[in-house]
């Protein structure tokens, strides 16, 4: 998948996101792929899944409490995925520091336990950003996890997590640390590393080697504006959503007529 086919879905996401945050003032916090919603073909298809389903069962496995189906693949149409589940939404009028986000896909402030924003909701585009074919957009342009977030037991461990953001994105500047309590835990009073877990050689760049796109290069530019440790630094939705890499090849204007003269 090329990174010009990513776009459309990349740009309905920063939408929804800006009126959740400038005008329902509400934060998701839970952007992930289950909650993204994808038009079916048509509502024949939903109907000859379910004759299939009667000709021949799916597998399953029942229990005392409930039945657990073996999942089954089903095609999607043209159109883009919506957003869902807001079960976990918080409103931004009031303080939050609550333990958000699935695992691999929390910001910084929140693995720190400080209080957070809807720039929690930016971070979290850059990671996820969109779902096609029921694949997370960087799954798609790179066979190569962003975040993996396990230690050598396969647990998610925040040392790890924390170590393979460093490798990502650097080390975090001085006001971040200065600005979260918690980040005494992972870096020394001269903000080095404690080694809690070795920093993996793994940057976005090097990550992004079997991207196919015209302008990856600036695909890793709009990432890096929103993946930024210190979450005033981080772009609003709206912002992302007019970058230069993101509205490359809209040809906005282009189909405008001249006006006469008089």
């Amino acid at each position: 998948m090329a990174l010009e086919s990513l776009k459309p879905c990349i740009r309905q996401l920063l939408v929804v996101l800006d009126f959740l945050h400038s005008a329902a003032h509400i934060i998701h916090t839970d952007l992930q792929l289950k909650n993204l919603l994808l038009p079916t073909p048509s509502p024949e298809a939903l109907s000859e899944f379910e004759e299939r389903e009667i000709r021949e069962p799916s597998a399953r496995k029942v229990l005392n409490d409930r039945t657990i189906y073996v999942s089954s693949r089903f095609p999607t149409g043209a159109g883009l995925p919506l957003l869902s589940d807001f079960g976990e939404a918080r409103f931004s009028d009031g303080e939050n520091d609550a333990d958000i986000m699935p695992n691999q896909y929390r910001a910084p402030e929140v693995i720190l336990k400080s209080k957070w924003d809807c720039k929690v909701d930016v971070w979290n585009v850059a990671m996820v950003n969109m779902l096609i074919f029921k694949m997370k957009a960087w799954d798609i342009v790179s066979p190569h996890p962003l975040i993996d977030g396990k230690n050598t037991d396969s647990i998610f461990d925040d040392r790890v997590h924390v170590a393979e953001l460093v490798g990502l994105l650097g080390p975090p500047p001085a006001e971040f640390l200065e600005g979260h309590h918690l980040s005494s835990v992972f870096w020394d009073k001269s903000g080095n590393w404690k080694d809690l877990a070795p920093i993996p050689g793994k940057t976005l760049e090097s990550l992004a080697t079997d991207i196919r796109g015209e302008d990856k290069e600036g695909f890793l530019r709009w990432l890096r504006l929103a993946l930024q440790w210190n979450p005033a630094d981080r772009p609003a939705a709206l912002d992302l959503l007019y970058d230069e890499w993101m509205m490359k090849g809209l040809k906005l204007g282009e189909n405008k007529q001249p006006s006469s003269e008089a």
